[in-house]
């Protein structure tokens, strides 16, 4: 049996990376694997670079590439009649009418969930039609998400969350990683992520400005590449209030809703 851990490289994964490190969580895993979106903001990178070397067993990192390159990224339509793009964010949309929708998500699919699952497979050798669970997959949920545990799909695999297991909420983590002398580690999201809270908006702007900044400038972008395609009907923006992100005040999560997305985020691999 393999046991692999999703490494979304933020509190909650992290916590169990190191417990598992210190024999607090059993048996030892036999990989860690980080799927890396290439627009995690640097504290993210800079963590892992402590991380990794602290861990007694191998971390990989895969990637199918940066969202952002993709998203912004036209294809001729085969019958030459314009040009379309990959809608992998689940970005809002004022349309025509002045009313507000959300386009579908594909990120976490696509750039997390997928990969991740094809690393496994080939880490722990499954067969094509394998029904026989062969791999515990350890998934960062803590005590205060458990509305976000999911089965697995896959039958050779199982999920296990260690931090249910041990009732152990994001609090009950940043206390643990305190009291064993090590660093905090930082939420990990993706710099463009229309999901983050006002709260975590305004963190990005005033301690990472840099990563803020690529936010904020590749808005226009991605709304300049969706007017070029042949179905777009709105425009998209990375805030909830459909005002562009660097004129949005971030002071009024609970007014707005988004303080309450990371429930539904990308299933207990992001942001943990």
């Amino acid at each position: 049996m393999y046991n692999v851990l999703s490494l979304g490289a933020g509190v909650q994964s992290s916590t169990i990376a190191l417990m598992a490190a210190c024999g607090e969580i059993t048996p030892m895993p036999d990989v860690a694997i980080f799927a890396d979106t290439q627009i995690e903001p640097q504290s993210v990178y800079r963590w892992l670079s402590w991380l990794i070397p602290n861990l007694p067993f191998p971390v990989l990192t895969v990637s199918r590439g940066n969202i952002v390159d993709e998203c912004l990224t036209l294809h001729r339509r085969k019958d030459d009649t314009g040009y379309w793009s990959k809608s992998l964010l689940p970005l809002y949309i004022r349309n025509p009418d002045g009313s507000k929708g959300m386009m579908q998500r594909q990120c976490t699919w696509s750039y997390k969930l997928e990969e991740i699952r094809k690393a496994v497979r080939a880490f722990c050798h499954i067969k094509r039609g394998q029904k026989d669970v062969s791999v515990t997959q350890w998934i960062g949920i803590s005590w205060d998400e458990m509305m976000r545990m999911k089965p697995s799909r896959d039958a050779w695999c199982e999920n296990r969350w260690p931090l249910i297991e041990k009732r152990m909420t994001r609090k009950h983590c940043l206390s643990w990683m305190q009291s064993h002398g090590f660093p905090t580690p930082p939420r990990s999201a993706c710099v463009m992520c229309p999901f983050h809270s006002d709260a975590e908006w305004r963190r990005l702007r005033d301690e990472e400005p840099d990563e803020f900044r690529k936010a904020v400038e590749f808005e226009p972008k991605i709304q300049e590449t969706m007017a070029r395609t042949r179905r777009c009907y709105g425009v998209p923006f990375l805030h909830a209030s459909l005002i562009p992100l660097g004129q949005v005040d971030f002071s009024t999560d609970v007014e707005r809703g988004q303080g309450l997305l990371w429930n539904e985020e990308c299933t207990g691999i992001c942001g943990v």
